[in-house]
């Protein structure tokens, strides 16, 4: 690939990001055959087709994949070397890319909020996705950092340690499991609601039945924790599910704990960046800020509802939600 131009590579990528030359043509303000000729070049360079027609657009054949990739590795290491030079001008300026899993947005805007309001000069770029999609944003490096629970062990990473990460089992606040101790076992025939494929949570809910021996009836599978949350509000299920991502909703009675045994099973989170990515000073600026003080911003511990005490007249108290302390101010 010594010969090939960026310019080549910025006209196959189009192609493929558009699906057709002609739009390709308008995002790079060229006329359609300059693009065809560019595509051409760079499929007679490398000797193989880059493109597939499917219907009346283009995408990438397996070679195109590949190549692909390696636009993206180019376009970012441009991006990073671009924010480094204005760096050594004296500029307070730059772009940093994060990645966050689904879990950490309850807590992670807020840290990358303080940071953007010390640092005004820098654009903070988030991408949220699920642990299997920001460890392939780590991988390509279209992301700087992320925060995510636990750091990918098929690639060399650099970690810090932010602070505890529990998970445990929310139900409706009429739940009749509510108020008293619990094992999984106790669980069995209650609905579960759960993450999708590829979830950290959803992998660690497996392992935590698995180990009980218990396998849970399974509901749906819900990519979206907000989804999650309001259909155990109504009555659909029970959810194994990151304490921090139910802190305000238990904290306002609208959702409940279950006391279980062996919950919460606490993870860790962690700001992780690859080991070999060397950081423009915008991103090694964030990976500081978030290692200083990325604790500060999760939320307190919440806790299942006390036992329910009976009273004079027999009957049982509901159980009052638990409460929690306001997260740290930035």
């Amino acid at each position: 690939m010594r010969n090939v131009t960026l310019k080549q590579l910025r006209a196959f990528a189009a192609v493929i990001d558009t699906g057709t030359v002609t739009g390709a043509a308008k995002v790079l303000n060229v006329t359609p055959p300059a693009v065809t000729m560019q595509v051409q070049l760079l499929e007679d360079q490398l000797g193989l087709p880059l493109l597939d027609r499917a219907g009346d657009r283009f995408q990438p054949s397996d070679a195109g994949r590949e190549v692909l990739g390696a636009v993206a590795r180019i376009e970012h290491a441009l991006a990073d070397c671009g924010a480094a030079l204005d760096a050594m001008k004296g500029l307070d300026a730059g772009r940093v890319a994060v990645g966050i899993v689904s879990t950490a947005k309850y807590f992670a805007p807020a840290a990358l909020g303080a940071f953007a309001r010390s640092h005004p000069g820098i654009d903070v770029i988030l991408t949220v996705g699920n642990r299997e999609d920001i460890i392939a944003a780590l991988r390509n490096d279209s992301i700087d950092v992320a925060i995510m629970g636990r750091p990918p062990v098929d690639i060399a990473v650099d970690k810090t340690l932010l602070g505890a990460h529990p998970h445990v089992i929310i139900a409706p606040t009429t739940h009749p499991l509510l108020g008293r101790r619990i094992s999984a076992t106790d669980m069995v025939g209650e609905t579960f609601l759960m993450r999708e494929p590829g979830s950290g949570t959803r992998n660690l809910m497996e392992r935590f039945f698995q180990d009980a021996g218990v396998e849970p009836k399974i509901g749906m599978e819900i990519g979206s924790n907000e989804t999650i949350k309001q259909a155990v509000m109504a009555g659909l299920g029970l959810s194994f599910i990151s304490a921090h991502t139910v802190a305000h909703e238990v904290s306002d009675g609208r959702l409940a704990l279950l006391d279980v045994e062996g919950l919460p099973v606490v993870r860790q989170w962690f700001v992780v960046k690859r080991s070999a990515k060397r950081l423009t000073p915008p991103a090694a600026a964030l990976n500081d800020f978030l290692a200083r003080r990325g604790s500060d911003f999760l939320p307190q511990s919440i806790a299942p509802a006390p036992a329910r005490d009976s009273g004079a007249d027999g009957s049982e108290d509901a159980p009052a939600p638990a409460r929690r302390k306001p997260a740290k101010a930035s």
